[in-house]
Order: structure tokens, then sequence, then C-alpha cells
């Protein structure tokens, strides 16, 4: 059974990094965190693999130091494997599609939202360990009490997107450029992927692990 859970673990974080590629070449928009490590990234002269590991280390001792029982083989997949394959998937991407249209923009949209649900309900299925980032706002709930989780987290979505887009107007971004990392794809992602992630974690991930 772990065996099939630590599977289960490197195959969403794989389907979740190549969604993120899909959003990014969709350009309206990518989920909080993602429009974070978009600020950064523009900040930032390095790899947007290696960036992502680095940050997300500073986020795992955070963890550590307050709480660390949601930290598991999954949090440490999740760092070293989403960054990468969300850079190479999106360098992929690009050459099959180096200047796409608003149609074919719409449509990564779309099949990236699906792709991330799908990916996403075998990463928590296989409940080893969340990313650094969903211990934040775990461990504002669960051990300072500041409040319920899905607010906290509706909160912590909140500052990302801000900061992110702080930061890319810091680094010289130009401001028509903001809805192309934080847009209607953030929206949508913060706020209606609860659902179809769990319609695929009753329909698809659950049974698989069940076998």
């Amino acid at each position: 059974m772990l065996k099939k859970r630590i599977v289960m673990s490197v195959l969403g974080v794989l389907i979740c990094g190549f969604s993120v590629g899909i959003f990014k070449l969709a350009a309206f928009g990518v989920d909080p965190f993602q429009a974070f490590m978009s600020g950064i990234d523009h900040m930032i002269p390095i790899d947007f693999g290696t960036l992502y590991v680095i940050v997300n280390a500073i986020l795992l001792t955070f963890s550590l130091v307050f709480n660390r029982k949601k930290i598991g083989i999954a949090t440490f997949i999740n760092l070293f494997l989403l960054g990468y394959v969300t850079q190479y998937s999106y360098e992929t991407l690009q050459r099959f599609f180096p200047d796409p249209s608003i149609p074919v923009r719409a449509a990564a949209l779309i099949i990236g939202i699906v792709v991330i649900c799908f990916g996403s309900a075998f990463y928590m299925t296989a409940d080893l360990g969340v990313s650094t980032y969903d211990a934040v706002a775990i461990i504002m709930a669960d051990t300072w009490h500041m409040g319920k989780f899905k607010y906290l987290r509706i909160i912590t979505d909140v500052v990302c997107v801000v900061l992110g887009v702080v930061l890319f107007i810091m680094s010289g971004g130009m401001a028509k450029d903001i809805p192309t990392f934080a847009g209607v794809g953030t929206i949508i992602t913060a706020f209606f992927m609860g659902p179809l992630i769990e319609f695929f974690n009753e329909h698809v991930a659950r049974p698989i692990l069940k076998k």
C-alpha cells in the first residue's frame, strides 16, 4: 500500500507540474502560489526549477519549526520535482506553440484546470504529506489557532497574489502583463477547483488506491 501511495504522489506531482506549464502557456493566470513564484522568478534571474526548490526549502524550514506533522514523503517529492517539471513542460509547450492564439490559450486554460485537479486528486488521496505552501495555512489554523483553515487559506492565497504582483512591478514588469499570471485562471483555481478535485478523488484516485 505504501508503494502505491508513493507512486500516486509522484504521479500527482508530475501531473500538477505539467498543468502549471499549461497554465503558463495559457497566460490567463496561474494558481495563487505560482503567481507569487512568477513575481519572484521575474525578479531573480535563475532557473525556475532551482528557484522553486529554494523558496520551498525556506517554507519547509518554517513547517519543521512550527508543526512537522503534515510533512511527509510527498512534501519532498513536491519540493524537488514540481518546479523542474513546470519549467520543462512550459519550455516544451512553447516550442509547439511559440505564439498561441486566443482560442489556443483559452483551450489551454480549460485543459490546465482539468489536469491540475486530476493531479491534485492523486496527490491528496495518497496522503503522504502536504506541500510546504499548504502547510502554512494548516499551521496558522491548527498550531496558532488564528481561525478556520478555509478562511486562512483564502488569506494566504490573496497575500501570494499581491506579493507576486508587487515583486513583478518592482522588478520592472509592465502592468499590462499582470493578467498573464494573476488573472481569471488565478480566480478559478483559488475558488472553483474543489468540486472537480473531489470528482477525481471519488471516481479515479480512491478506487485506484483501494484496488
